[in-house]
């Protein structure tokens, strides 16, 4: 799955760091996902939406068959 969470992290200049720590996860796993390596749990996903104030199709793109 496709997202664009990196883009949004760096257009409100948020380090990974500082936005691993609102979530209460690793900056690894900001990293991973950012990368594409890693798919968030829907309560993550959540809550990424909700710290950026939007939806979750705002910042993970679906692709069939994936």
């Amino acid at each position: 799955m496709k997202n664009n969470l990196e883009q949004l992290r760096k257009q409100r200049g948020i380090k990974q760091e500082e936005l691993a720590a609102v979530l209460r996860v690793s900056r690894q796993t900001i990293g991973s996902l950012e990368n594409g390596r890693y798919n968030p749990s829907i309560l993550l996903a959540f809550k990424l939406a909700r710290y950026f104030g939007l939806t979750i199709e705002d910042i993970f793109i679906y692709e069939e068959g994936s």
